[in-house]
């Protein structure tokens, strides 16, 4: 039992350094020793003789060199997957202390998909602006919807946002369910139907419609949803994940889209929207937040949280 403590100690507590894992990480990240060293500001000399002090304490190769640069072997992947969280609670470190020395400022790093900044993200700007306005949100585009958290779980974002439709396979993360939201049928109110009381699904059918992609998760979940009710999906005159798109469209009067109720309460003024009287049976979606298990969130994230779920029960109670 205490031989591998010795080993750690004698062989690799002592000739593993965080300064030369970063070095292999960029120079994984280049694909060169060159490039890797110039990006590092350091001779290609300096590089090399780090990265061998590294192979020589680990006794494995870490890099597969050929005339078109370097790529990492399986042993450089594993250690730098780990070293990925190392760094990653070291910048979580430091930017706790700069929130304790200063509990007004820190950044904070937030992916959602575009549906969240149409309406639910905004809300929670605003509200962090007037409470907080040296917190800084960092609002990265990440698709919540296909489940893959690729950004989260690479840990370029602190938190992730969105709409979850089923059950996650991963034990990985921590989730959340802030509120839940409906799907509604949209129209711009030049549109003939903004005018009608009641509407039939069947009577919208041969409409132009605004769908989102027909391999998107969200797709098939309307799609197995409204199949309840006996009828199909609309066929799409345009597909897309953008809400610019939507939004423009929309207003011409000439198009439908189904979305979010609360991305269409943020902006019907704004577009000149209307929810139509349309029933598609489709149940509240759980909007969620999600977070990794075992990293630990800096204070600054902590707060934004509690913004979050300030918002989330305002949104709740208008629903």
């Amino acid at each position: 039992m205490v031989k591998p403590i010795l080993e750690w100690e004698s062989r690799l507590g002592r000739r593993v350094k965080l300064r030369d894992l970063h070095i292999l990480s960029t120079v994984v990240q280049w694909g060169s020793m060159a490039k890797g060293a110039a990006h590092l500001g350091m001779s290609q000399p300096s590089v090399s003789q780090a990265i061998a002090g590294l192979e020589a304490a680990l006794r494995v190769r870490l890099l597969d060199r050929s005339p078109s640069g370097v790529e990492p072997t399986i042993y450089a992947r594993a250690l730098l997957k780990r070293g990925h969280v190392v760094f990653d609670e070291l910048k979580q470190g430091i930017r706790d202390i700069e929130f304790l020395a200063d509990p007004t400022v820190g950044e904070v790093r937030m992916g959602c998909p575009e549906s969240m900044t149409a309406g639910f993200v905004p809300a929670i700007l605003d509200r962090v602006s007037r409470h907080n306005p040296h917190i800084v949100v960092h609002v990265v585009n990440a698709q919540t919807v296909e489940q893959e958290l690729r950004e989260l779980r690479e840990r370029r974002v602190d938190l992730m946002m969105g709409v979850l439709l089923r059950p996650l396979a991963n034990d990985d993360v921590n989730i959340e369910v802030l509120c839940r939201d409906e799907h509604v049928v949209a129209a711009g109110t030049h549109s003939q139907w903004a005018r009608r009381r009641k509407i039939e699904v069947s009577e919208l059918m041969s409409e132009r419609w605004i769908l989102f992609p027909s391999d998107a998760l969200v797709t098939s979940y309307l799609a197995k949803a409204i199949a309840t009710k006996g009828w199909e999906m609309p066929r799409a005159s345009v597909t897309s994940f953008s809400f610019h798109v939507r939004m423009q469209l929309l207003s011409t009067g000439r198009f439908l889209t189904i979305m979010l109720g609360s991305v269409l309460r943020h902006n019907a003024e704004r577009w000149s929207l209307k929810a139509l009287p349309v029933d598609l049976g489709t149940p509240p979606v759980p909007i969620s937040l999600v977070t990794l298990k075992n990293r630990t969130l800096s204070p600054v994230v902590e707060h934004l949280i509690g913004h979050i779920r300030e918002v989330a029960t305002s949104m709740a109670k208008i629903r």
